[in-house]
């Protein structure tokens, strides 16, 4: 029964996303011991406490809303990687696909005064277009889709700002607030604030996100379309030979990855949690992270969810990091540190799987050495 156990995909991706997790809170409380070990041990505790740190109810509630507030569209950049590399291709372009939803959903809002869900279409449409051109360039061009989406990220997120600039404070690098500037394209909160203590910022983003899992995962694992995609990911020449258009699927598959990042901007932005700042250098981490969530997640839409949350939780966690002993950027290291790990999901997964096989087959040779000398005995 334990051996069965242990063959389960859904058990080893649980084992090795808790040695991922154990491992990296446990380098980085080391690192913390170096700066200063008085307060290591709080330290690493408040970046696991995160909204928990709060001692009243009300309070613990609303900080738990935000970071559900942040988890949305991390998940949704996480479901935009997983689906690509389930297609057996690596949407590293995910963070730019980002950017560009952002941009439309933003744009589209404080500059023609659209509502909330034309503002989404619109994101899902600019991140379709970015997927496309990386799908465009692997199919025909065979431009490896990580280069492309490298270089896509930055020219989405300067054509970001550039555009963005339209619609900034006159004062300050960022956006105006599309709360006070464009209410209509506020996400609706169903109430969903009420159940955290009237946090408004809660949102219809975060059920969409979810319900965004569950799809994916039908339709790659229910559905001849998913069968298809699977099976030009594995071996495109074989899925030609069979009758399967794999330069469509490929490009398919990296416009459906890019329009779920895409949707993953405009879950955050439409909620005014956060204000674009025009004069932004980098790309944001949310589609990094994604990759991150995907593989903690152990490759399952389902477990995504949760990786998702844990990747934000920790990452909130840091704010509470006592930054008289350690400088702002430590909970960032911690952070990293355990998204760093998550990528070795899939070895633990191959070395869980090869113990298994090692295992099984010194059993069967102590078998057949029994049944050997069982057999010389009855002689």
């Amino acid at each position: 029964m334990k051996k069965n156990l242990l063959k389960s995909d859904a058990v080893q991706s649980l084992i090795a996303s808790f040695l991922c997790i154990i491992l990296g809170l446990l380098i980085g409380f080391i690192v913390l011991l170096f700066i200063n070990p008085t307060g290591a041990w709080d330290a690493i505790v408040a970046v696991m406490k995160n909204f928990l740190t709060y001692s009243r109810a009300n309070l613990q509630m609303k900080n738990f809303g935000n970071t559900l507030v942040k988890t949305a569209p991390l998940l949704m950049c996480a479901l935009s990687v997983l689906f690509a590399y389930k297609v057996g291709l690596f949407n590293i372009g995910a963070a730019g696909q980002y950017v560009a939803g952002v941009c439309a959903s933003i744009y589209a809002a404080l500059a023609w005064g659209w509502g909330w869900f034309p503002c989404m279409i619109l994101a899902i449409v600019f991140g379709a277009a970015l997927g496309a051109v990386v799908g465009l360039l692997k199919a025909y061009c065979n431009v490896n889709e990580v280069i492309s989406g490298i270089m896509l990220n930055w020219i989405g997120l300067y054509l970001t700002n550039m555009l963005l600039t339209k619609v900034k404070e006159s004062t300050s690098p960022y956006t105006l607030h599309i709360k006070s500037a464009a209410p209509q394209a506020l996400l609706p909160g169903l109430g969903l604030g009420a159940l955290f203590n009237n946090n408004q910022y809660v949102t219809i983003a975060i059920p969409l996100a979810i319900i965004a899992a569950i799809v994916i995962l039908v339709v790659l694992e229910k559905t001849k379309f998913g069968y298809e995609l699977k099976a030009t990911g594995n071996n495109k020449n074989a899925a030609k030979y069979a009758g399967m258009a794999e330069k469509r699927n490929i490009i398919l598959t990296l416009i459906i990855a890019g329009a779920l990042a895409g949707i993953g901007g405009a879950l955050l932005y439409l909620t005014d949690y956060e204000q674009w700042q025009c004069t932004q250098t980098s790309v944001p981490g949310m589609g990094f992270n994604g990759i991150a969530a995907t593989f903690l997640g152990g490759l399952n839409p389902i477990g995504t969810i949760f990786a998702s949350y844990f990747i934000q939780h920790i990452t909130s966690g840091g704010a509470y990091v006592d930054k008289t002993m350690y400088c702002s950027q430590i909970s960032d290291l911690i952070s990293s540190i355990i998204i760093y790990l998550c990528g070795f999901v899939l070895f633990i997964k191959y070395a869980i799987n090869q113990g298994i096989a090692k295992s099984e087959e010194k059993k069967l040779q102590k078998e057949k050495l029994a049944a050997a000398e069982a057999k010389g005995g009855e002689k």
